[in-house]
């Protein structure tokens, strides 16, 4: 019984290849609202089959399967892989030759940061800028980005994988876990209401997906800067 639990959590892991793979099929045929919907459903699948692994000891029962390789897999595909095709097939990206250099410029910088043995820290947090090209694309399409302002901001996030500042794991930073929790929690609504109101998104709901955005930069930038702070105390005691 607990083999087939930890087997089901498995494949609810994989079901994010599906989703996956219908997210590049879709953005082929300019489905860019269903698109997102599937963006949406891949990050509640991600964000609870880690408890759900945990829960049913996973790692423990099922010894034969990486269950991290896995979520990695998974991830890379709904995270990094999926937003790129859907940027390139909707004309998001320049024209040509170009498109796929810009496109390949995260992908790249994402199977780097996919297959560090540190990208997630022992207290959990991700080293670098943690891959949400999935939340990126969605708000080049809810602001109607111009091509140029695309290529800008994947260029500048993709540097930001390199630069070693911790980025909050909402469901597994112990600092400030409940508000964190819950503010992610509201953004997934936010982001869900902002999907039905496209292509004329409410200001107000705009508003408050890149406040949560700004909010979740700031609160990384500070608790890294805090923990330096706490890691130059005790090296100086040393």
């Amino acid at each position: 019984m607990a083999r087939a639990a930890a087997w089901m959590v498995h494949a609810y892991t994989m079901s994010g290849a599906v989703l996956g793979l219908l997210m590049v099929h879709l953005s082929y045929q300019g489905e860019v609202e269903a698109v997102l919907w599937l963006f949406l459903v891949a990050m509640l699948v991600d964000g609870t089959d880690g408890f759900l692994a945990r829960r049913f000891r996973v790692k423990e029962v099922v010894p034969e399967i990486d269950g991290a390789l896995l979520d990695n897999i998974v991830d890379y595909l709904t995270y990094a892989f999926a937003p790129m095709i859907l940027l390139w097939a909707t004309g998001r990206l320049p024209d040509g030759a170009w498109g796929a250099v810009v496109a390949a410029v995260p992908l790249v910088a994402s199977c780097y940061q996919f297959c560090r043995s540190d990208a997630k820290t022992e207290d959990h947090y991700f080293r670098g800028f943690p891959s949400y090209w999935n939340i990126v694309a969605f708000h080049v399409f809810v602001l109607d980005l111009s091509v140029t302002a695309t290529v800008v901001l994947l260029l500048v996030l993709a540097v930001l994988v390199y630069v070693p500042v911790r980025y909050v794991y909402p469901s597994r930073t112990e600092a400030l876990w409940g508000l964190n929790m819950t503010l992610a929690t509201a953004w997934l609504a936010v982001y869900a209401l902002l999907v039905l109101d496209l292509p004329d998104p409410s200001t107000v709901l705009v508003g408050a997906s890149l406040a949560y955005v700004a909010y979740y930069t700031a609160v990384s930038g500070w608790l890294t800067l805090s923990g330096r702070r706490r890691e130059a105390a005790i090296t100086s005691l040393a």
